[in-house]
C-alpha cells in the first residue's frame, strides 16, 4: 500500500485504520485476528469504487464488522478446543488512551470477558451501538437484520453486560493505589496485606495457552487466591520482578522472569478491591505488551 500513497482509497484506510482496527479488537478480543480482519478489509475496499460511496468510515467500519463476526464464528470452535481460561489479548497502550474514559472502558480486560459472554451478533451490535455509537440502521445493514430486532438485541445485550460489569468506573488512580497494594503485598509475601486489597470472591484466571503453566480452571476466593500467589511467587526458581504498565488503557503488572516476560497481569477493581485477576501467560498473546497499540473510538 505505500507504493500508492496518494490512492483516494488508500488514503480514506489509513486514515481510518486505527478506528477498525480497535472495531476488529473489540469485536475478537484477538490483536492478531484483528489485524487479519484489516486484512481482509482493505482487499475488499480495494475493489470499491471509493467516488460511489457516501460515508467512507460508515462502509469501512461495516467491511470490518462483517469480516469480525465470520472470524469470531470460526474463533468460537477454537476457543472450545483451548487449554484452560481463554483471555483477550493485552495490548501496550498509550497514556492518552487512559485519559479516555470512554475508550478505557471498552478495551478493559474486565469489560472484554464479558463480552466474551456474548454472542457473535450480541457482540457486534453492543460493539458498534455502545462503543461507537453507531445508529440502529447502520448496524442493522451491517448484521442483517431489521432495525427493530437490532434494538431488541441492543437492549439484551446491554442489561446482560450491565448484570456483569464493574458497577462503577474506577479512575487510573485509584485503580493504581490498588495495584500498588497488592504487587508490594505479592513481593512481600504479606498475606495479611494480600487478604486486605483483595475481595472475598475475587477471580483469579490464567491464561497459558497449554504452552505455559496456567491453572486450568478459575481460582475463586481470596484465601485460595492468596495461597496461589504466594506459592507461586516461592516457587519462581528465578529473578523475579514486577513493574507498573498500561495495558488496554488500564493499570496493570508485567512480570518478568530473569529479564524476559513471563507476562501480564490485569485487573478489575470495585470498592477499593481486587475482585478479578487476569493473567496472561501464553507467549503468543504477548507481543504487543512492549510497543503501543494506537486505539480509538472516532
Amino acid at each position: 500500500m505505500s507504493d500508492h500513497a496518494t490512492d483516494p482509497a488508500t488514503e480514506a484506510f489509513v486514515a481510518h485504520r486505527n478506528l477498525l482496527f480497535t472495531v476488529a479488537y473489540e469485536m475478537l478480543g484477538s490483536a492478531a485476528d484483528a489485524e487479519d480482519v484489516l486484512q481482509e478489509t482493505w482487499l475488499r475496499w480495494a475493489g470499491v469504487d471509493v467516488g460511489q460511496v457516501r460515508d467512507q468510515r460508515a462502509y469501512l467500519v461495516r467491511i470490518t464488522t462483517r469480516q469480525s463476526l465470520n472470524r469470531l464464528r470460526a474463533m468460537r470452535r477454537r476457543k472450545e478446543a483451548y487449554v484452560g481460561p481463554w483471555l483477550p489479548e493485552p495490548l501496550l497502550t498509550a497514556p492518552d488512551v487512559a485519559c479516555d474514559v470512554e475508550l478505557a472502558e471498552s478495551v478493559s480486560m474486565a469489560l472484554m470477558l464479558v463480552l466474551e459472554t456474548l454472542s457473535p451478533t450480541e457482540r457486534a451490535v453492543f460493539v458498534l451501538r455502545e462503543a461507537f455509537g453507531v445508529g440502529y440502521d447502520e448496524i442493522a445493514a451491517t448484521v442483517g437484520k431489521s432495525p427493530a430486532a437490532v434494538r431488541q438485541i441492543a437492549h439484551r445485550a446491554r442489561r446482560h453486560v450491565d448484570a456483569r460489569r464493574p458497577r462503577e468506573a474506577v479512575s487510573p488512580s485509584r485503580t493504581r493505589a490498588v495495584l500498588e497494594s497488592f504487587q508490594r503485598a505479592a513481593e512481600t509475601r504479606d498475606l495479611r496485606g494480600l487478604l486486605d486489597v483483595l475481595a472475598p470472591e475475587v477471580v483469579f484466571m490464567a491464561d497459558g495457552g497449554g504452552v505455559k503453566q496456567a491453572a486450568l480452571r478459575p481460582i475463586i476466593g481470596a484465601d485460595k487466591v492468596v495461597r496461589m500467589i504466594v506459592g507461586s511467587v516461592g516457587k519462581a526458581g528465578a529473578a523475579l520482578t514486577v513493574a507498573p504498565t498500561v495495558v488496554n488503557g488500564n493499570p496493570a503488572l508485567v512480570l518478568r522472569l530473569d529479564g524476559e516476560i513471563d507476562g501480564v497481569m490485569a485487573l478489575r477493581v470495585e470498592d477499593d478491591r481486587i475482585t478479578g485477576l487476569y493473567y496472561v501467560r501464553n507467549p503468543e498473546k504477548l507481543t504487543r505488551v512492549e510497543s503501543e497499540t494506537p486505539l480509538t473510538l472516532r
